[in-house]
């Protein structure tokens, strides 16, 4: 597939001299790098805080039966 990507010039300078220091081309580099980044893990998400749940007690703990509608005698909603 063909695509069109602008490079700024002094990257792309850089870029090219690398290419002949390696005895490669420009586009074996580009290829060398998306392949590379694409094998990498992907960074997970930042959070902006701790996440915390709302803690339901149970009379009998692990045996907490709630419906569709129990939950609002538990959690206050809006």
């Amino acid at each position: 597939m063909r695509t069109t990507v602008d490079i700024p010039d002094p990257i792309y300078r850089e870029l090219k001299a690398r290419a002949a220091r390696e005895g490669t081309s420009v586009k074996e580099l580009i290829l060398k790098g998306v392949s590379i980044t694409l094998r990498s893990e992907a960074p997970a998400p930042k959070r902006k805080g701790k996440l915390k749940f709302p803690v339901i007690r149970s009379k009998n703990p692990g045996t907490l039966k709630l419906g569709p509608e129990g939950v609002y005698e538990y959690i206050p909603f809006p």
